[in-house]
């Protein structure tokens, strides 16, 4: 008796591939807000006493990370990967320039794993 079936269950390419892109594009949103916030809008509040730039993108960067997240967790469900890459996929939105370095390396796996885009 086998206490699991013998081969693993088979990846959908095209939707791990169109998981990604959404997730690259959350992930290149959420980086782009987070480097407005904390090195245009902090330093206008801190030290311009303007608090727009806080107020407008602090919000909207806090939407767009949950939707980052989901884009995120969607991708981990399809690729069959642990839940570790989630965390460092929510670090990565929390440190301003890391959603970047790891929007890289999370396509980098995907290519690995599924092979390369088709041309």
């Amino acid at each position: 008796m086998s206490a699991g079936p013998a081969n693993p269950p088979a990846v959908d390419p095209s939707g791990i591939r169109a998981a990604l892109v959404r997730y690259r594009i959350m992930a290149i949103t959420v980086g782009i807000a987070l480097i407005v916030l904390v090195f245009v809008g902090i330093p206008l509040q801190v030290w311009g006493d303007d608090h727009t730039v806080v107020g407008v993108v602090g919000p909207l960067h806090g939407f767009l990370f949950i939707v980052y997240l989901l884009a995120g967790g969607d991708l981990v469900r399809r690729a069959g990967w642990p839940l570790g890459e989630l965390a460092w996929m929510f670090l990565a939105g929390l440190v301003p320039v890391a959603a970047f370095v790891e929007e890289r390396r999370v396509t980098h796996r995907v290519d690995r794993h599924v092979g390369p885009p088709a041309a």
